[in-house]
């Protein structure tokens, strides 16, 4: 499973807008990867050449938290390593195409005070599961 890291590849799966399966904080986005990579063109100096966005014909996985919804940093780190270990080992595995998963509200201080709470991790990895179970074909 590959990451995404540009911001023109969340650009490009936010875009089309299909939202494969939503939990109460979470949303999943997909682009499906329809056409076979074309080969990859290096950009050299002068060339106006560039690389595909998703050159490797893998499930790609992105990770959206904003400030918005989870104001420390602690926080939104937390939640995107849980993103992304529950993503390795969901059953069935993701299809190939680039998914975004995106939180859409944040979770109660009062209840989770502690960004590294048991607690907390556990309410997380149990919607992702609901999330990417939701999304199987």
């Amino acid at each position: 499973m590959q990451r995404l890291k540009t911001r023109v590849q969340f650009q490009a799966v936010m875009a089309g807008r299909t939202v494969v399966s939503k939990t109460a904080h979470f949303a999943l986005h997909r682009m499906e990867l329809d056409a076979p990579p074309a080969a990859p063109t290096e950009p050299g100096p002068g060339s106006k050449g560039s690389k595909a966005l998703f050159a490797v014909r893998e499930p790609w996985i992105g990770a959206l938290i904003p400030k918005r919804w989870a104001k420390r940093a602690v926080t939104r780190n937390a939640i995107k390593r849980q993103i992304y270990t529950v993503s390795q080992t969901v059953e069935p595995p993701l299809p190939v195409a680039a998914h975004v998963v995106r939180l859409r509200a944040g979770f109660d201080r009062k209840q989770f005070e502690s960004a590294t709470s048991d607690a907390l991790k556990r309410a997380v990895r149990g919607e992702l599961q609901e999330l990417f179970a939701r999304a199987a074909p």
